[in-house]
């Protein structure tokens, strides 16, 4: 395979990259078939929430992986008009179109900031759905595509736990291109670590905290008391005196022989010299 002008620019790299990732995994998709796996997916917690959606948007996943990503973008839109069709329910009366619901949705709205970035990666997945179905040319916009199936991520969480009630744990997830392209999860970024650290060391500082008022239930007299003994102690027993050792200093046993030596070497001398 022959790759002719390569992209220059950061987000053209990422695009080729991702292009060629996508390469390799629609293999491995082929292996995970034969083999009965199953691969992991970004929106499996979307299962338990609705498991149609889930299909939509996997099927979405999968047609990225295959690059068809002008197919990816419409299977998005698809994604986002059936979401908003459910978290309108019954308030929906006539309105038909993605473009009807959506603005019914936006009057009947609460206003929080939330709720404007929900509404807001809808019109999102509706514009580029569009211009992705009614384009005259097919374009291979890998970027494009990959920010439609975020969009939805974010669509699909908050779909989730604030129409769904599903736990808010999955507030934290991010949305993992390498698990898009590869199959498999990347690896805890620095700030989940530091995160998971300063949780762990939070937790032991309460711990030990508790034990300190278990183990020294002490009156405030107590210690006073307590601490005035010992410094007592202390001061006794840097002031009393050395007692005195019994018998001859070594020093002065030393001085003894020496002295002895020295006069019985000079009565030598005086000997021989005789």
């Amino acid at each position: 395979m022959i790759i002719s002008n390569p992209p220059v620019s950061y987000l053209a790299c990422n695009s080729y990259v991702c292009f060629l990732l996508t390469r390799f995994v629609r293999h491995s998709n082929i292996f995970c078939i034969i083999l009965g796996l199953k691969m992991v997916a970004n929106f499996d917690f979307l299962k338990k929430v609705d498991k149609n959606l889930f299909e939509i948007i996997d099927e979405a996943e999968k047609l990225y992986r295959d690059e068809y990503f002008e197919q990816c973008m419409t299977q998005t839109r698809r994604f986002g008009e059936n979401v908003c069709k459910k978290v309108l329910g019954k308030n929906r009366t006539t309105e038909d179109t993605f473009d009807e619901m959506l603005a019914t949705l936006k009057d009947k709205g609460s206003g929080e900031e939330q709720e404007k970035e929900f509404i807001d990666d809808l019109y999102f997945l509706k514009k580029y759905g569009n211009n992705s179905t009614h384009s005259s040319k097919v374009k291979k916009d890998g970027m494009d595509a990959l920010e439609c199936l975020k969009r939805a991520f974010e669509v699909a969480i908050s779909y989730a736990v604030y129409n769904k009630g599903a736990k808010a744990d999955i507030l934290k997830l991010r949305y993992d291109t390498e698990l898009l392209v590869t199959g498999k999860k990347a690896k805890k970024s620095l700030a989940e670590k530091y995160s998971e650290e300063k949780a762990r060391s939070a937790k032991k500082n309460r711990k030990s905290s508790k034990k300190s008022i278990n183990v020294f239930p002490l009156s405030e007299k107590a210690a006073t008391k307590k601490v005035q003994k010992k410094k007592s102690n202390k001061q006794y027993y840097t002031m009393s005196s050395r007692k005195k050792k019994k018998g001859i200093p070594v020093f002065w046993i030393f001085v003894g022989v020496s002295l002895f030596v020295s006069v019985f070497l000079i009565f030598v001398m005086f000997l021989i010299s005789l």
